[in-house]
């Protein structure tokens, strides 16, 4: 079972993950985008949307830091594991709960606002659930883990973190994260559960960059009409063509 869960079923999540994106790409090209609603509504969305995108941000930073980053590597730059995990802590909820509140908001909008909510399809409703989940439980076990202690302290950078780098070099390490606590573990799967998700998502837009722009040549704007050019007012009122 252990090799089931952090094995091939983690394996499965990023083959998706990546074929997804590819057949995406390459059969959907007008579907890669994020449906904006903005027309609908703006007010909760300018609101809501920097809160989740900014936490994002945060969320994930963190992630990189804990999961990529060895535990040898930052006490060899002077952070010790006590002022980490107050990093992590402070960091960590700041984020998650700038997160948590935007996707709130995102989430009422999109219930309450009628255009919003039928321009929502199933496969939406479900990454919201997946997303929601990944987060509130990747904050508990900040809580859990680094305040209350429960069961003891549970370094993650020594398991967690361990199993994740070799997971990426493949050659995973199953006890690893068998030995985790239950919140790490739930956090895992649901997470793994949202990358198999994504490819068919509207998240396609985050590997979206208006790269073209750069490169694009200049768009050349002419009047549609010489004889309106200048400082008198045009005529009121249906004109006749004129036939040469």
């Amino acid at each position: 079972m252990d090799t089931f869960l952090w094995v091939i079923v983690p394996y499965l999540c990023l083959a998706t993950f990546v074929v997804g994106h590819f057949w995406r790409y390459r059969y959907d090209k007008f579907g890669w985008t994020t449906r904006s609603s903005q027309l609908y509504e703006d007010r909760l969305l300018r609101l809501g949307s920097p809160l989740f995108h900014f936490g994002m941000l945060g969320v994930v930073g963190g992630h990189v830091v804990g999961l990529l980053v060895p535990r040898g590597w930052t006490e060899a730059v002077g952070i010790d594991d006590h002022l980490y995990h107050y990093i992590a802590i402070i960091g960590g909820l700041a984020a998650g709960i700038m997160a948590t509140v935007g996707l709130v908001i995102l989430i009422y909008r999109r219930r309450t606002v009628g255009p919003v909510f039928s321009a929502t399809t199933p496969m939406d409703k479900v990454m919201y659930a997946f997303l929601g989940v990944v987060i509130v439980l990747g904050m508990w076990n900040t809580i859990a883990g680094s305040i209350f202690t429960i069961g003891g302290e549970y370094n993650y950078r020594e398991g967690v973190s361990v199993w994740y780098r070799s997971f990426l070099a493949f050659t995973p390490d199953a006890e690893l994260m068998a030995d985790a606590p239950i919140g790490f573990q739930l956090h895992a799967l649901v997470a793994f559960g949202l990358f198999a998700l994504w490819p068919f998502t509207r998240l396609v837009h985050v590997f979206s960059a208006p790269l073209g722009y750069v490169t694009r040549p200049y768009l050349v704007y002419r009047s549609r009409d010489d004889s309106r050019l200048g400082s008198h007012r045009p005529r009121r009122g249906w004109e006749t063509s004129r036939h040469v």
